[in-house]
């Protein structure tokens, strides 16, 4: 499926087992998530039912080999938002992914605003005040993050993980550079947000204290 999907123009993270699975979890706020209840390690109910407990937007999209009617109903009241029966045909994946992407994305707020910036998702934008400001994609995409739990802690792990695929080579002082970068620019455009690294931790976007 991942080669599939991978085809159709996705970005996707392979994990095989339910402690993969929670791993990947922690570090990565997905759109969709394709979940096969058969796991080596346990029922992949428990990925669903800690997906529905949490405050995440994912969509989750179940895989399974039973397609009566009962079994789809009881998939879909357990917090499921779709399921494909395998043995599974790509154009359908594709189709059905992409329908949950549309999902989400709706789902999803367009704009992220904290002090007087505002990220645009759909535009790519950044502005600051009524200024326009240039921004590269990867400190785009560790602002978004951070901007999305503004006033909360956000994992280093986890900026590397929106920044990079994981299969990417990063060196060790990546995600410093573009934070370094981003704080720069934030700086120079005026903004009244900053970004203060917890040691050992990660960062957290807080609002700038007036002199």
């Amino acid at each position: 499926m991942a080669k599939i999907l991978t085809g159709g123009g996705h970005v996707v993270d392979v994990v095989q087992s339910l402690d993969m699975a929670h791993a990947a979890l922690e570090l990565v706020d997905y759109e969709v998530v394709i979940l096969d209840l058969s796991l080596p390690d346990g029922d992949g109910r428990e990925i669903l039912d800690r997906l529905r407990r949490s405050e995440r937007d994912a969509l989750v999209l179940v895989v399974t080999a039973r397609g009566d009617v009962v079994s789809r109903v009881q998939i879909l009241d357990a917090g499921a938002d779709d399921y494909i029966v395998k043995p599974v045909e790509g154009d359908e994946l594709i189709a059905r992914v992409r329908a949950l992407g549309r999902r989400a994305r709706q789902l999803q707020s367009e704009q992220l605003t904290f002090g007087n910036v505002c990220l645009d998702k759909a535009s790519l934008t950044l502005t600051v005040g009524d200024s326009l400001v240039g921004i590269s994609p990867r400190e785009l995409s560790a602002l978004s993050v951070l901007m999305s739990c503004q006033g909360r802690v956000v994992r280093r792990e986890k900026l590397e993980t929106a920044i990079y695929t994981f299969d990417s080579d990063v060196t060790e002082n990546a995600i410093e550079a573009t934070i370094s970068r981003l704080r720069r620019r934030l700086l120079a455009s005026g903004a009244t947000i900053e970004i203060v690294a917890m040691r050992g931790i990660g960062y957290v976007l807080t609002e700038r204290e007036a002199c």
